[in-house]
């Protein structure tokens, strides 16, 4: 199965949480409400200097696309 990049996803438990899950390398799930990211995946040192300078163009994306998402909802 070939799945997007990103997911909107939705819980009535969380009504106020607003989340985007990366479904790639590295894996997160991020709660645009707060900006809480939960990783998928677990990171050797040499990941995780790597991550920290992939991890903020990775968050932008995420709310770029939620932003995107939710303008064709309006439309």
């Amino acid at each position: 199965m070939e799945l997007p990049k990103f997911l909107l996803g939705d819980n009535t438990d969380f009504p106020k949480g607003i989340y985007v899950v990366h479904t790639e390398f590295p894996r997160f799930i991020i709660n645009l409400e707060d900006d809480e990211v939960e990783w998928l995946e677990e990171f050797s040192k040499e990941d995780q200097n790597e991550l920290e300078s992939e991890a903020e163009l990775l968050i932008e994306a995420a709310t770029a696309f939620y932003d995107r998402e939710v303008s064709r909802y309006d439309a």
